[in-house]
Parts: C-alpha cells; structure tokens; sequence
C-alpha cells in the first residue's frame, strides 16, 4: 500500500528522500562506507606506524627491542621525533661488538688450552700442572699430533 504524497508537496522528489516508515538506503550506504573508510585508515596508519619495528625484525638487527620501544612510546606521545628516531635505528647496522668480544674470548681460552666456559678459579692448580704433564707424557716428540678439520680450520683463523 502506497501512501500518497501530500497535495503540497512536490512530484519529483529526489531519489534519496523516503517515504516516511521506509528504510533509508543512503543513510545505511553512507553508515557502512564510513565504517570502512575508518577501519581501513586505522590499518594503515598501524602499518604506518610499526614500519620500522618490522624493518628491524625482518633484518634481525640488534636494536630490534630499542626500535620497537621507541614505536610505543612515539603512539602514545604522538611526538614524531620517537618514530623518526626508531626509523633511522633500524635502518643503520650496529656492529656486533659482542659476538666478536664472544669469538676473542673463545680463541683465547683456546690458546690458554682451557676447554670453553671453564673459568681459571675453579680449578685448582695443582689439577692443572698434573693435566698438563699428562698430557706431554703422552705424546711422543717426534710424532705430531692429529687434529680434525674443524680444529684445522679455527687455527688458521
């Protein structure tokens, strides 16, 4: 049942005017476009702004925690200079001081004739003058001694 239009009113309404009681299409389009228009710029103002934690993580840098820290704390300060920051971090290589600190450690406690991650207290002296001299009266000096490929290869190094 169709309701008439009032005498003065005019015949040629646009199409976005309803009838009263109907459902109004525009407001519901225009609801659900705001809706994604909304979400969409929240994803990618959240892509935006962790670009430079993923840039880190997906190089696997060292400052990975100091990048990500400075992400937070630029979201909830809205100071940009905390994102600028943390993007210039994960952009640059921090050398590796202690991976090579690690290898010098371990090339000397090789030289020393320590077996790796026993430190020089624990031990007592004594065990290791009598080690050592076991150690010699094993091998016969003329003959050298055998090493594997691995120990061949670090001592060249």
């Amino acid at each position: 049942m169709t309701t008439p239009l009032h005498p003065a009113a005019a015949h040629n309404l646009p199409i976005f005017i309803t009838a009263p009681g109907d459902t109004d299409v525009l407001m519901v389009v225009t609801a659900l476009f705001l809706l994604v228009a909304v979400v969409t710029f929240g994803l990618v103002f959240f892509r935006l702004h962790t670009l430079p934690e993923r840039m880190a993580h997906g190089s696997h840098k060292l400052q990975f925690e100091i990048v990500a820290v400075l992400g937070l704390l630029a979201l909830f300060t809205h100071m940009h200079g905390f994102w600028i920051a943390g993007l210039l971090l994960a952009l640059i290589d921090i050398p590796d001081f202690p991976g090579w600190l690690g290898r010098i450690a371990r090339a000397v406690e090789r030289i020393a004739g320590m077996k790796p991650n026993e430190s020089p207290v624990e031990a007592p002296p004594g065990n290791a003058v009598a080690s050592a001299s076991a150690e010699n009266a094993t091998t016969v000096p003329g003959q050298a001694q055998s090493r594997s490929a691995k120990d061949e290869e670090l001592a060249h190094a």
